[in-house]
């Protein structure tokens, strides 16, 4: 029988992040006492001033379709957000609540692109990057990045890329995977870039690490003088609110790109959760030092995962400055061979650690660096101890 799939299901690949985490969790079933470091997923509870505002929506029966762009409180909400934490002046129009920053970046994408824009990476970037700018007929355009460089695309990689057919720029700061945070300096030499370009070229800026910051600032591209009009601002709750399973992110963006993300979602999945938007009012409009202790325990887990892969031979680590994960670089034991198995590739490596030392990461190829891995380290500091214990060993 013929494959009755389609060719864009055919071509799209598989979210390896996903992938390991399904692998690791099957071999974990086996019983096997596998160390999950692949999943970017906070490791705390949902806060109970939220979980409240969850419990009251239901008993106020919230429980019919919202607006396809959400509730018009949460909207004034996370304008309020964006007001307090990035100075930003967007207004409810220019907002639209999605279900998750994930559908966000893919309604962007479908509304933006037409067959053959040229969208620029600053690689490595977050792994769904890559297939939904091709899901909507546009081509990615990969710019490498190495950990010298705190893995920051430079102004002049930036004009290089850029051709007549640019039409967009995706980045993550706090990125995922490499955790970098660009200051206001760097991202005003970027700016200067697009904004001195013959064609207009649009900036998708992935917020969604924000507060998962350790370098006591952060700033938004769209808070730059002439890229208001220029950027959509992408950001939601999962991460720092550890909310990965309410499905809530939202976008900020000039009023033309918000209708056309909203009759785009009103075909597809019309209105988020109800019951999440009517806790993530209580999110968004919290002060963000509620978040506090949990950001110290990350920065605390950043240290202790930095020193000890500082520890293991031929691994190559930067401190990353956000986000909870390191990217290091292995290509060091490429084309060695331990205990029997050839490592090639970070593929390779990747597998070795899962069958060897029994701890799942996820191969940087994902993210289009093919010489580094991902460790998550949203995890206790016993278990972090432990894997790099067993990583150190098993590459011993």
């Amino acid at each position: 029988m013929n494959n009755p799939l389609s060719d864009r299901i055919n071509k799209l690949s598989t979210s390896q992040t996903l992938a390991m985490a399904a692998l690791a969790r099957e071999l974990k079933s086996q019983g096997k006492d596998i160390i999950s470091l692949s999943l970017g997923e906070p490791d705390f509870n949902t806060p109970d001033f939220i979980k409240e505002a969850a419990k009251k929506a239901i008993d106020e029966n919230y429980s019919t379709y919202s607006p396809v762009d959400g509730y018009m409180d949460l909207k004034e909400a996370i304008c309020r957000k964006f007001k307090r934490d990035n100075d930003l002046e967007y207004k409810p129009s220019n907002v639209v609540v999605s279900t998750g920053a994930k559908q966000s970046l893919y309604n962007i994408a479908q509304v933006m692109l037409n067959d053959g824009d040229e969208v620029i990476l600053p690689a490595p970037y977050w792994v769904s990057y890559y297939e939904i700018v091709k899901m909507a007929g546009g081509i990615p355009v990969e710019v490498p990045t190495t950990i010298e460089s705190d893995f920051k695309i430079t102004p002049e990689q930036l004009e290089k890329a850029i051709t007549p057919k640019t039409k967009m720029i995706w980045y993550s700061s706090p990125c995922n995977p490499s955790g970098s945070v660009f200051n206001r300096e760097e991202l005003t030499a970027l700016s200067n870039v697009i904004l001195k370009q013959k064609q207009d070229i649009y900036v998708v800026s992935d917020e969604i690490y924000e507060h998962i910051n350790f370098s006591g600032t952060f700033c938004s591209i769209a808070s730059i003088p002439g890229m208001f009009e220029r950027t959509i601002t992408v950001n939601g709750v999962a991460k720092a609110f550890a909310m990965t399973g309410w499905r809530i992110g939202y976008i900020g963006a000039s009023e033309i790109i918000a209708k056309a993300c909203t009759k785009m979602q009103g075909q597809v999945t019309s209105g988020a959760n109800s019951i999440a938007q009517r806790a993530t009012i209580a999110a968004v409009d919290a002060d963000p030092k509620v978040l506090n202790e949990m950001v110290s325990a990350f920065k605390s887990r950043r240290n202790l995962v930095v020193g000890l892969i500082q520890e293991i031979p031929g691994l190559k680590i930067n401190s990353p400055e956000g986000a909870f994960y390191v990217f290091p670089d292995v290509s060091h034991y490429f084309g060695k061979t331990l205990k029997g198995t050839e490592i090639k590739d970070a593929n390779d490596f990747a597998m070795y650690l899962l069958s060897e030392a029994n701890v799942a990461t996820v191969t940087g190829e994902a993210f289009g660096n093919p010489n580094c891995i991902r460790f998550s380290y949203a995890t206790s500091e016993e278990l972090l101890t432990e894997a790099m214990r067993r990583i150190k060993d098993a590459l011993a």
